[in-house]
């Protein structure tokens, strides 16, 4: 798809976007994104107190949820939404009934291109999304879909119509996301680095997902985009976009889906304490060398056909092998199997409309 087609299918797809905010706070930083986010549907999931008002700049169209929300809707089924961390943010995933989400925290702002351009991170997620991907086979261009460029010399034919993108992993200038042992030895460390390249993470390969700029197609692989239990009550933070993106990743592997990494760039404007950081993540820096082996050998049977029976499997998976690791693990994949209960139950004709009628929406 050439770059001015991609471009106008971006503008069309207004009704079929939900931009999802995890937030504790007024949701200023939204003034910077209006050229880009006004003409779409926001779903902001307010963690933390749910009787402290969130303030949303005027004329944006949205609803606002928080944990009375979660637990009215869900009822039995809240508590595998996390509390008091980003992860509430899939609480959003669950409530929408768009095609596409993009997600973003709310330190990140509009970056700018090495010519001073403004980038419009949502536009570009949408052209990953609406290009093929090449899990099968690496080009050396990266992603020959973009506009100047296409396969290289080699590059088996067979393989040239490529396979649906089921999500679009940005990065970040100005503060990296790096753990918290990396931002304790590097504390003045900052991403000036502007890399113009899309490129589809190969088959077989994981990598660090980070949900604060983010987009997927949720008819694809929405119902693997679980950021698990993290935060309040929980021996683990700061590793739900990790723990999302490791379940997504097999799974899309396993469904012939194609998953993007590198543009759009967003302005990650503050980097947050990494002793905090530390003390959240020591368990899973710990857990991460079982962690990433276990899904590297992850297989799914044939018989899981959508990523909804992929999720099931896997959970399954991870009770028989991670369980022995900690007794969280269990907990999580108890979880994984309310997610997907959650989901089949909230996207049933019957609760289509219902959802979103209550929260509040402006």
């Amino acid at each position: 798809m050439s770059g001015s087609t991609a471009a106008e299918a971006a503008a069309i797809l207004k009704e079929e976007v939900d931009i999802v905010i995890p937030t504790i706070r007024n949701v200023d930083f939204l003034e910077k994104w209006r050229p880009f986010f006004q003409p779409y549907h926001l779903i902001i999931v307010q963690d933390g107190d749910p009787s402290k008002p969130i303030k949303v700049p005027p004329r944006f169209n949205y609803h606002l949820y928080n944990r009375n929300d979660v637990n009215r809707l869900l009822g039995p089924r809240a508590h595998c939404i996390s509390f008091k961390d980003s992860s509430c943010r899939c609480f959003g995933f669950l409530l929408s009934k768009k095609k596409y989400i993009f997600t973003i925290d709310d330190d990140c702002f509009v970056a700018k291109d090495p010519s001073g351009k403004e980038i419009n991170a949502l536009e570009q997620h949408l052209k990953n999304l609406l290009s093929p991907s090449t899990p099968f086979f690496f080009n050396t261009l990266y992603d020959p879909y973009r506009e100047g460029t296409d396969f290289v010399r080699g590059y088996p034919f067979s393989l040239r119509e490529g396979v649906p993108t089921a999500a679009s992993h940005g990065l970040w200038l100005n503060m990296p996301d790096y753990d918290g042992p990396t931002q304790l030895v590097k504390p003045l460390e900052r991403n000036n680095r502007y890399v113009d390249a899309v490129m589809t993470i190969p088959k077989g390969t994981l990598f660090p997902m980070c949900g604060m700029n983010l987009a997927f197609n949720r008819e694809l692989i929405g119902p693997a985009m679980y950021f698990g239990l993290m935060g309040e009550g929980q021996p683990i933070g700061r590793y739900d976009g990790m723990w999302a993106g490791w379940c997504m990743k097999v799974i899309s592997d396993h469904l012939g889906l194609g998953v993007k990494t590198g543009l759009p760039y967003i302005w990650h404007s503050k980097a947050s304490s990494p002793f905090v950081n530390l003390k959240k993540e020591y368990k899973g820096i710990y857990w991460q060398e079982e962690l990433i082996p276990f899904f590297q050998s992850v297989s799914l049977p044939k018989e899981c056909t959508t990523a909804q029976k992929c999720y099931i499997e896997l959970s399954k998976q991870v009770k028989a092998k991670l369980g022995k690791v900690d007794e969280y693990f269990n907990k999580l994949a108890d979880a994984m199997v309310t997610w997907i209960e959650a989901w089949e139950e909230l996207n049933s004709s019957g609760e289509k409309s219902e959802a979103l009628s209550n929260g509040p929406a402006k």
